[in-house]
């Protein structure tokens, strides 16, 4: 029997004891309840791969945001869902899409991913065998050739408009084939039905390797080209900036462990391989992983590090667009682009 001090005593404890589990019963609840749910539209590309680590290590968790991950088969429809709300950020290139329902005050760039960066991965420009053996060897025998792209406007139809700038032809003196995906593109190439095509680096090497398409030429060394951003809803930038600024820190982490580890794998072959094994969750799902290390290696191209942007290439970029009808003219960076996301 207890006397009336020790009933007292573990009368105190129990209660104590509540108290505790209802307080933590009652943080679970909130952070719980916290929880803000966004989609992100993706491709199943390397040049993606920030966003699967910051998913993967629970960096969008800690900002109290629950990620759903949305595939897409090329850049343009990205734009269109985020614009339509079914999407809350995107990470791609720049289009025609982006630029007109930017232009109509729908989307906005907080930040910049991928760029092609000397010594580093990056776009391929493939010929196909056919076209290969018939001279097709270099990027300035491309002029009267046809070329696979995703869509008009697409990143792929500005691809081939800077490689006809640099060797002295233009867009009009190639047959374009808007084919809508990138596994259509890379089929037409492999097969012979179009002659050449720009392609990620992670899919590229591997075509090449196996005698499926030659590599020609690479878009890096044409200059400055900031190939992906990072962009959302111009509702979300004015009205939930706290879930944009939560989200960039988050990308911002996913971006660091990614430079950290795949710019420089030889520094530290465990994490690249642990590194491999998260991409491999994303990347080439369908290949086991020993098949699919040597691409998602070969993909390692270079991010710019907090996300920095290259204002001066879009720019350019958004002059060659307007010049070719896909863009407003009256259209400028700063119509689409928020600075005061961008880490100063």
């Amino acid at each position: 029997m207890f006397n009336r001090t020790e009933k007292r005593s573990w009368r105190w404890s129990a209660a104590s004891l509540a108290g505790v589990v209802l307080l933590g019963l009652a943080a679970l609840w909130t952070s719980q309840a916290a929880a803000e749910k966004i989609t992100i539209g993706a491709l199943r590309f390397t040049s993606h791969s920030p966003t699967f680590i910051a998913k993967e290590r629970g960096y969008f968790e800690k900002e109290g945001l629950e990620v759903e991950l949305k595939f897409f088969q090329a850049a343009q429809p990205i734009a269109v869902a985020i614009a339509s709300g079914d999407i809350d950020f995107g990470v791609t290139a720049l289009t025609g899409g982006f630029y007109n329902l930017a232009d109509k005050g729908a989307l906005k760039v907080i930040g910049g991913l991928y760029t092609e960066a000397p010594n580093h991965p990056g776009m391929a420009i493939m010929a196909s065998n056919k076209a290969h053996a018939a001279g097709l060897t270099s990027p300035e025998a491309l002029k009267g050739r046809s070329w696979a792209m995703t869509q008009q406007g697409s990143s792929f139809h500005y691809m081939i408009g800077v490689i006809g700038a640099k060797h002295g032809f233009g867009v009009a003196d190639v047959d374009v084939k808007p084919l809508q995906k990138v596994g259509a593109m890379i089929g037409a190439v492999k097969s012979g039905q179009v002659d050449a095509m720009a392609m990620v680096p992670h899919v590229a090497v591997p075509l090449e390797r196996a005698g499926a398409a030659k590599i020609i030429g690479w878009i890096r060394d044409l200059g400055d080209y900031q190939v992906t951003t990072i962009f959302t809803s111009t509702d979300n930038t004015k009205n939930h900036r706290g879930k944009v600024e939560g989200f960039l820190r988050a990308y911002r982490k996913g971006i660091a462990d990614y430079r950290a580890v795949m710019l420089d794998q030889k520094k530290d072959p465990a994490a690249t391989e642990a590194m491999v094994d998260l991409i491999h969750k994303y990347v080439y799902t369908s290949r086991p992983r020993e098949k699919a290390a040597p691409s998602i290696k070969a993909g390692a191209v270079y991010m710019t590090e907090d996300a920095a942007l290259d204002v001066p290439d879009l720019k350019r970029q958004l002059a060659w667009f307007q010049a070719q009808g896909f863009a407003p003219k009256t259209m400028t960076t700063e119509t689409y682009i928020d600075a005061s996301f961008l880490k100063k």
